[in-house]
């Protein structure tokens, strides 16, 4: 492709991204995928721009709403500045890529012209641009999250705005961590072991692994760390009647699986629960790749009554890992910052309040429940525990350090109660965990 082609992708890519609810990778594969023509290094180039458009979007936006030449924001104005501001092309060097030759964008019009010629060695961070604008996050968080973080604000929204790494959960039905990581090395990628998950390995770069034997053959699964220490805290065992309540595709599921497995195979019973039938029936390809036979997966919700009074009181273990902001998953995928907005947060918030009351009836005498989330903003964590067990007297929360020593081993993060885990703090996702048992 020539590098105005890469342009014109870009720019259409973040047009698909800003108008889809899928994480911006499956998008950028479902680009591609339709353009075997774009080579290795082509769709590199074109993913990196992507992401540190969208990595930067609002100080991209401060400028082309400062300078008032461009009548609105776009991706194709976004990925003009990021141009000028980021890879530091000068204006000659702009004309040319935007051309208007085949594939590449259409020409300047006089106001981008314009546009270009005073932006022109600007500097990316401007000191008239608010906090939430240099540390890009949306401004209805700003008190939100100044609440939690303090002092450790601006660490904590920096190391969620880089790339994250890729983490692969060892699938141990098939293999053990050191095997996995000979097939891995054998195939050309290096790998090191996560610090805290006992199934984790973190690859070099961004190798494209659904391609490889490794991922087909179901000996690894591509998960975050974060996600894989909410799985093992859980203490799924062989024998348990074990409930993923929002199994979504199915991450967790899969894991849980391998925790309840006696000889290979899953012993006890494992329910997947989920609204949507259709991310369940991406699940089942999941299954069948991992060797994990024998979930049952169930669409239901929250308000699904007749399923849930059936299997009142019956679970050792309930997984409520609820619907959730995302904004700890910010790094993997930027765009979920502007998908929601305060009134979307208190929406939300009822929302888990009905799944957490109605995941806690399934609880048996002695059994626990999990409450998670990938969000670190605590209206939707700590306030949400502290809400239920107002709520629900005859739970109790189990300190996270004692469950983390019966099930992940090794030393814990720092934390109270309950685990927060942050790209700053631990190199995860932002995730957040509660345990609690009944105990009458």
């Amino acid at each position: 492709m020539t590098p105005g082609a890469r342009v014109q992708a870009s720019i259409e890519l973040l047009s698909l991204i800003s108008k889809d609810i899928v994480p911006p990778d499956i998008t950028l594969s479902d680009y591609f995928r339709r353009r075997r023509y774009a080579g290795s290094s082509d769709r590199r180039l074109i993913r990196e721009r992507v992401y540190t458009v969208m990595r930067h979007r609002l100080k991209l936006d401060w400028y082309v709403q400062k300078t008032k030449f461009l009548l609105n924001t776009s991706s194709r104005s976004r990925v003009i500045t990021e141009l000028m501001l980021i890879e530091r092309m000068n204006p000659k060097q702009i004309l040319a890529l935007f051309s208007g030759a085949k594939y590449s964008p259409i020409e300047l019009d006089d106001d981008e012209k314009k546009y270009v010629a005073k932006l022109h060695r600007q500097p990316l961070c401007h000191n008239e641009m608010p906090r939430s604008v240099v540390l890009e996050y949306p401004n209805w968080m700003d008190h939100l999250l100044i609440d939690f973080f303090g002092e450790r604000l601006e660490l904590e929204i920096n190391a969620l705005n880089k790339p994250a790494p890729v983490d692969l959960r060892v699938n141990t039905l098939k293999l053990s961590r050191y095997q996995a990581q000979t097939v891995l090395s054998k195939a050309g990628i290096n790998s090191n072991q996560t610090p805290f998950s006992p199934l984790g390995l973190r690859v070099d770069k961004h190798p494209q692994l659904r391609h490889m034997e490794a991922f087909k053959k179901g000996f690894v699964e591509i998960q975050d760390e974060g996600s894989q220490i909410i799985a093992i805290l859980v203490g799924a065992q062989p024998g348990m009647t074990v409930v993923d309540f929002c199994a979504g595709t199915g991450g967790k599921t899969l894991a849980l699986v391998t925790a309840m497995a006696m000889d290979g195979r899953l012993s006890g019973l494992l329910y997947a629960c989920d609204v949507s039938a259709k991310r369940l029936s991406r699940m089942n390809d999941r299954i069948e790749r991992a060797g994990a036979y024998g979930v049952k997966p169930i669409k239901i919700s929250a308000t699904d009554e007749k399923w849930i009074c059936e299997n009142a009181g019956q679970a050792d273990r309930v997984l409520a890992d609820v619907p959730c902001t995302g904004t700890g998953v910010w790094r993997r995928d930027p765009n979920a910052k502007w998908r929601y907005q305060y009134s979307d947060l208190c929406k939300i918030k009822i929302k888990q309040q009905s799944i957490l009351q109605a995941a806690s009836s399934l609880v048996r005498l002695g059994g626990r429940l999990i409450y998670s989330t990938c969000s670190i903003l605590s209206e939707e964590n700590d306030q949400q525990v502290a809400w239920f067990l107002k709520k629900n007297t005859n739970f109790s929360v189990l300190p996270i350090k004692e469950i983390w020593k019966e099930t992940v081993g090794g030393p814990a993060p720092k934390s109270g109660n309950n685990l927060c885990l942050s790209p700053a703090s631990t190199n995860t996702d932002g995730f957040f965990c509660a345990i609690m048992e009944r105990y009458k």
